[in-house]
């Protein structure tokens, strides 16, 4: 049987993405292959394909959205078969061995390894991973959507368990992209009253359709300074740099200030602000397997689905240009 992958790499920084080719071997004990049929984009694979977070390894296979069903079992894999329907996120591998894996904090693990860091993802005919780190799909779920709910999803889905998010909470959601728009979806089904702070103004009604109750200008200080002791929650999906004191200033005292979107730059945030009323500033990774079975079967019982341009895998540049010039509405899929 053979071993032949065949993807799409890049071979340089920004650079056109390029059939490609790769032995993958045999299949590791523990391991399964997906035959992808879906793959997500997402800007975590523009920030590798770029070298951006660190020097990159070319080529790079990158993706790690996967939909598909597994086509090959290792020798010690249990709990699942041939033509499973499953899905891959972020991590492809965890060492099951450190007390966050004991107790199912997979996501913490720090020799977890990512799906395209050092290895090759789902811009593919076929990934494999530790069978540790692959979900099954619940039946009726779309199949074509559900790609970004391994990565985007469950990162604005994970700071609803892990910090008890009641559904009596006022939460706010700072950028409403491929991220936001998942979380006002969740949020809302969550039973949470939804606020939206968005400075597209074209965004404002698909906001609201995605279930934000209310939308504030964050462009608009005079409308900020009108939502002070508001929210019990502020989730921030942006990867640029805002005036934070002014968000939390819109925090209730005991709120939280919660970071999914990946900024670079250090937060200028005073302290006197957080002590005065209690407040907190955190951040999250996506989470572990177990919460991701569990988004899984929220969204299908909710009908939460990412809204998605779908492209055929052939047209991967005319699918990374467009989520690069940060046009997507709102999230990039490819499909076989």
């Amino acid at each position: 049987m053979s071993n032949l992958i065949n993807a799409y790499a890049a071979f340089e920084p920004k650079g056109e993405i390029k059939p490609y080719q790769y032995d993958a071997g045999e299949i590791a004990d523990q391991d399964v292959e997906i035959a992808v049929q879906h793959c997500g984009l997402c800007h975590s694979d523009l920030s590798m394909i770029d070298s951006e977070w660190m020097p990159t390894q070319y080529p790079i296979v990158a993706g790690h959205e996967i939909i598909g069903t597994i086509s090959k079992i290792g020798a010690s894999v249990e709990g699942f078969a041939l033509g499973d329907t499953v899905g891959l996120g972020w991590h492809s591998a965890y060492c099951q061995q450190c007390t966050y894996c004991d107790t199912g904090d997979h996501n913490l693990c720090a020799q977890s390894r990512p799906t395209i860091v050092g290895r090759h993802g789902g811009f593919a005919d076929k990934v494999r991973a530790s069978a540790s780190s692959v979900v099954a799909l619940p039946s009726g779920i779309d199949l074509v959507s559900a790609g970004p709910l391994f990565c985007g999803g469950i990162t604005v889905y994970n700071p609803l368990v892990q910090f008890n998010i009641k559904p009596t909470d006022k939460v706010a959601v700072i950028g409403i992209g491929g991220l936001g728009h998942m979380a006002l979806q969740f949020l809302n089904a969550w039973g949470c009253e939804v606020t939206a702070f968005t400075s597209t103004d074209a965004k404002a009604q698909e906001a609201l359709e995605m279930g934000a109750h209310q939308i504030v200008n964050s462009l608009d200080a005079s409308a900020l300074k009108k939502a002070r002791d508001s929210f019990d929650l502020i989730i921030s999906t942006v990867n640029v740099t805002l005036d934070w004191n002014a968000y939390l200033a819109t925090l209730k005292a005991r709120g939280r200030l919660h970071f999914v979107g990946l900024n670079l730059e250090p937060l200028n945030i005073g302290v006197s602000s957080l002590m005065s009323r209690q407040l907190s500033v955190s951040s999250s990774p996506i989470g572990s397997p177990s919460t991701i079975a569990q988004m899984l079967q929220f969204a299908k019982q909710h009908h939460i689905k990412p809204v998605i341009e779908q492209f055929a895998f052939k047209d991967i540049n005319q699918a990374i240009e467009r989520l690069r010039s940060g046009n997507a509405r709102y999230r990039c899929v490819l499909s076989h």
